[in-house]
């Protein structure tokens, strides 16, 4: 998957045929004697903790962004909780009354970043 040399080509091509292979998986060029290794590092099946089964260098990235066990913050109260239970949190912590400094009011704690605009 390289540019190589015209004259080089042929003796490129054969310690190539000789010494690497094509995943099956991922297509990627891996040496022969590293292909039982990659296979069960790369592509060997894994249950996530939400039991989604994928391969294993997916889970990276789905615990990362789109697990709906992944732990997120709480953007009223800074609580870590699980991004599957954020929007009912959200909606009871949002509720919340806040008394404002300025005014005395109680103001919701969703509506305090507004309500310095609106605070009289």
């Amino acid at each position: 998957k390289k540019d190589i040399p015209a004259v080089n080509f042929i003796i490129h091509e054969i310690h190539c045929r000789r010494n690497i292979d094509i995943c099956p998986y991922c297509s990627d060029s891996i040496p022969k004697s590293e292909m039982k290794n990659h296979i069960e590092s790369e592509h060997v099946q894994v249950t996530c903790k939400c039991r989604m089964k994928m391969e294993n260098s997916l889970l990276k990235d789905h615990e990362a962004s789109s697990c709906p066990l992944r732990p997120v913050l709480c953007q009223f109260c800074d609580i870590q909780l699980a991004f599957n239970k954020l929007q009912e949190h959200e909606l009871y912590c949002g509720a919340r009354t806040e008394p404002c400094g300025r005014c005395g009011r109680n103001v919701l704690v969703r509506e305090l970043k507004e309500h310095p605009r609106v605070c009289g």
